[in-house]
């Protein structure tokens, strides 16, 4: 008896879809927890103790199983509880983002643990062909992270879209990395064009069409979301926190937190803390 299969399936191209890196890492005193991008796909999967992602300002809780997936260019960190710490190996992926159910959210979490074994053996045997760097390591580690986002596509019936490759122009990357590390400073579009070496007028449209977002609305963002941190973590007064993150005055902090998030700083603290407190497990 003949058994015969054919395949006419449109697929993304190989070399469309690149792994960029795997690690795993565990919470430690050199943990760095700054929000950040990057240019590719990143996957994240717990392995074992409790955290939380901050994702585009939303506080997500992790827990061993959990996936977290975070598209290119979203803002994130990772935070994790010392008593019980965060561990978990990360894939960046280039060439690709996942397309969800909200088309306008860049990251989703996924609960894995029916699956646990299945995508823990791919991610292990990763992180086994880079530490042994044998002949053919990069072809093993490419067909593995394809078998692994197909894995993720039939489990959370979601799809993939090609991205084209990362075209970050040096200009918008030196304004961005800019406001990144100094929002907490005055920082005019003057001063980034500066830093940039570039006309302001050149860079301001540039930079809206890199991260969809002008320079000034993407530091206006970028404190918010340090602004959110330190509601939910710290006992610091609004004029306090409004001085820290580089606003001005207090009503001008609470407009423009409003214009992003909808609600008073007030507000939003009080929400926070209306949540059962998680840091002790």
């Amino acid at each position: 008896m003949n058994t015969r299969y054919e395949f006419n399936m449109d697929v993304p191209p190989r070399e469309a879809i690149r792994l960029m890196y795997v690690s795993k890492s565990r919470f430690g005193g050199d943990w760095n927890s700054v929000p950040h991008t990057h240019s590719c796909t990143e996957v994240f999967y717990c392995v074992d103790g409790r955290g939380q992602f901050n994702v585009e300002g939303k506080m997500l809780d992790v827990a061993p199983d959990d996936m977290v997936i975070v598209n290119p260019r979203t803002l994130h960190t990772e935070l994790s509880y010392q008593a019980n710490p965060l561990e978990y190996i990360v894939l960046g992926i280039e060439g690709i983002e996942i397309l969800f159910d909200q088309k306008d959210r860049g990251y989703t979490m996924l609960k894995c643990s029916s699956v646990r074994e299945e995508l823990l053996s791919l991610m292990k045997m990763l992180l086994r062909e880079i530490d042994a760097r044998e002949d053919g390591c990069e072809m093993v580690c490419q067909d593995l992270t394809e078998v692994l986002l197909v894995k993720i596509v039939r489990m959370a019936s979601v799809s993939l879209r090609l991205t084209a490759p990362p075209s970050e122009s040096k200009e918008c990357a030196a304004a961005k990395r800019y406001i990144d590390e100094n929002y907490s400073e005055s920082i005019t579009l003057d001063k980034l064009a500066e830093i940039a070496h570039v006309n302001k007028y050149y860079l301001s449209h540039s930079f809206k069409n890199e991260y969809k977002v002008s320079p000034i609305d993407y530091l206006m963002k970028r404190r918010i979301t340090e602004a959110k941190a330190l509601l939910t973590s710290t006992d610091f007064s609004l004029t306090q926190i409004a001085e820290q993150i580089g606003f001005g005055s207090l009503p001008y902090f609470s407009k423009c937190f409003r214009k992003v998030e909808g609600t008073s700083p007030n507000e939003y603290r009080k929400s926070a803390k209306q949540k059962p407190a998680q840091g002790s497990q």
